[in-house]
């Protein structure tokens, strides 16, 4: 009978408790990486302060040998430099640094501050109007006839590709880095960017649809953190069932619950760990890193300037898995220990009642 209750109550935590513990672990981790305010406020509000500044760089280190071997972009990289107006400059100057650091910055910040309660949840809408205006002002213009002035003639074979691309469009074509008729690579380059500035939405949204929502008192990521742990039920249940089926005493209550807790938070933390180092591998040294797989050498250089952004995101997504996955292993152990305070008693079947013995007979 005893080896029956331990099998029933092996395939109840094996089968129900230990699968639903991992997925549940994952779940919150996840739900606390994705509603964390670090996550959807701060972390956009530094790379928002961050871009001029890389953007400098990316422009300087694209005019070097050792980042970029193909000499038609560093040529096209030293005509930017030789207008002597650096990526930052031209940012300020379109009026499109003031809009990052004004609106931009500023909704991000709302989102925030509505995350942590201390704002009623509103609307909250990024205006891009500016942004597609800064790249048709026309101190944008001005840039570009600058750049083109610094760029050589073309020779013979050049002239002809500027040509085909006035006439066909660019497509996977790379335009030369040499100066045709003028009047064909501004067409090229004003047909380009606007191409560019079609595909950006008018606005973008960041919370919609919360015109009657009330002031939160209450920090809105702990509360739907608070409401995910509750989760938790649901695997706690199935294990202590599985323990009351299969142990014979409270000690022996708490000693399954606490090994099968244990069990079943190492697996996520071993997989949540493995997930975020591998991916800073990819991130540092892996196939983001290799030359002519899926990028140019530009997009590689870009990528590098700006690695940190992704390697973040990565830690802002499974980092809350890990420590999830800790303090289940934590309560594991707490319930493991609390098995040698417990009494334990063995729970017996009632012995029959033996009958008085008879009197002597006189």
């Amino acid at each position: 009978m005893n080896v029956a209750r331990k099998i029933i109550g092996l395939i109840v935590i094996i089968f129900f408790g230990l699968p639903t513990l991992f997925g549940i672990i994952w779940a919150v981790g996840m739900i606390r990486a994705s509603v964390s305010p670090e996550f959807l406020s701060d972390l956009p509000q530094k790379i928002i302060a961050d871009v001029p500044d890389k953007a400098n760089e990316i422009f300087r280190d694209a005019r070097d040998e050792r980042f970029i071997t193909d000499p038609n972009t560093r040529a096209w990289f030293d005509a930017v430099a030789k207008t002597g107006i650096s990526p930052k400059e031209l940012m300020e100057k379109t009026g499109l640094l003031e809009w990052m650091r004004g609106e931009l910055s500023d909704s991000i910040e709302q989102l925030g501050l509505i995350l942590r309660g201390e704002r009623r949840p509103k609307p909250i809408v990024i205006d891009l109007q500016p942004l597609k205006s800064a790249l048709l002002s026309p101190e944008m213009d001005r840039f570009l006839d600058e750049m083109l002035k610094n760029l050589p003639p073309c020779d013979e074979q050049g002239l002809k590709t500027w040509t085909e691309i006035a006439a066909q469009g660019r497509g996977h074509r790379e335009l030369p880095a040499c100066l045709p008729d003028p009047t064909i690579a501004k067409a090229v380059l004003i047909n380009e960017r606007t191409k560019v500035v079609s595909d950006i939405d008018n606005e973008l949204e960041l919370m919609s649809n919360v015109h009657d929502y009330p002031r939160f008192p209450f920090n809105i990521s702990h509360a739907v953190t608070f409401a995910a742990y509750a989760l938790f039920l649901i695997p706690a249940v199935f294990i202590f069932l599985g323990a009351l089926v299969s142990a014979s005493s409270p000690a022996g209550i708490f000693r399954w619950s606490g090994i099968s807790v244990i069990v079943g938070s190492v697996p996520a933390l071993i997989l949540a760990l493995a997930a975020k180092y591998f991916s800073f591998w990819l991130i540092k040294a892996g196939p983001f890193s290799w030359h002519g797989h899926w990028s140019s050498e530009l997009a590689e250089l870009a990528f590098d300037r700006m690695r940190w952004i992704p390697m973040r995101i990565v830690d802002q997504l499974f980092s809350p898995v890990v420590h999830v996955a800790l303090i289940v292993g934590v309560v594991g152990i707490v319930l493991y220990a609390l098995s040698f305070s417990v009494r334990d008693n063995v729970r017996k079947a009632p012995q029959p009642v033996s009958a008085p013995p008879a009197a002597p007979v006189k």
